[in-house]
């Protein structure tokens, strides 16, 4: 079994969009999914068979107030609008409306990775129990810490799935995988480094104490993990889809030409996917 993991990384994903597109146009399909944050988003999308939908939300939609902005922040605590952007936009007529009846009907394995703010575990959402036309589970898996306030579902809070588990393939060979294509948003030389200290954490996040000690030791983490996927890939297991450059694109940018750029960039790169699906 194959299974396909999207890491995310906010605008950056834009490179897994293509990817996936990419995908639809060349009729390849996984039996598993796993997505962080805006990879979660990428992947339902493809699951819905809507080529391109993804790029206009980064490309298109991304630039609107309602979407990201200070105003957001000032307002509702949280500078990207996740309501706006899962919810006005994504549900049954909405502006891009996803199609929910679609990615039910493909009835593949599709989680998407939160992190609980109160235990600060990685909790693993399964979409099919996610309400239609409300999208929860990927609002919850995008909402970046600090940036947004952490997104209440049923009286739990979560924030971003990538800060305690930013490369889940340990989930997906536990489900069952024999090996997985794991899509990168920054290129594979990239290690993530100590730049903040940990008390900026605790100040910004001092009501989610779980959450302020994962943003500064899932650093470690993605690291370590990293070096077990190299391995991985080594033994034939995995294929890592990375970036040779992010094109100027970081996590919450929008400037047009450099997400079409990464875009095109993550098309052409997942013709490296056939081979490794025929092995």
């Amino acid at each position: 079994m194959v299974g396909y993991i999207d890491v995310g990384g906010g605008m950056r994903d834009v490179y897994g969009a293509g990817v996936l597109d990419y995908c639809l146009d060349n009729g390849i399909d996984f039996s598993y999914y796993i997505g962080v944050s805006a990879g979660s988003a990428n992947i339902a999308t493809f699951l819905a068979n809507q080529k391109g939908r993804t790029l206009h939300f980064y490309r298109d939609y991304a630039k609107r107030r309602e979407y990201m902005s200070l105003s957001n922040f000032l307002k509702t605590g949280s500078y990207v609008g996740l309501d706006y952007v899962y919810g006005e936009l994504s549900r049954d007529g909405g502006e891009d409306a996803l199609d929910y009846d679609c990615i039910i009907s493909r009835n593949k394995p599709f989680y998407v990775v939160t992190t609980n703010a109160a235990s600060g575990n990685a909790e693993y959402l399964d979409f099919v129990n996610d309400k239609r036309n409300e999208y929860n589970f990927l609002k919850a898996s995008c909402c970046i810490p600090i940036a947004c306030k952490p997104y209440n579902i049923g009286g739990r809070l979560y924030v971003d799935g990538g800060v305690s588990d930013p490369v889940p393939f340990k989930k997906a060979f536990e489900d069952g995988c024999d090996k997985v294509i794991v899509v990168l948003t920054r290129p594979v030389e990239y290690r993530k480094k100590h730049r903040v200290s940990p008390h900026i954490f605790d100040m910004a996040m001092k009501q989610y104490p779980a959450v302020a000690k994962l943003l500064d030791s899932s650093i470690d983490k993605y690291n370590y993990d990293f070096e077990q996927l190299l391995l991985l890939e080594k033994q034939g297991k995995a294929l890592i889809v990375a970036p040779k450059t992010c094109c100027g694109v970081e996590t919450l940018s929008r400037k047009r030409k450099n997400i079409e750029q990464l875009y095109a960039l993550g098309y052409k790169d997942a013709e490296r996917i056939i081979d490794f699906v025929k092995e």
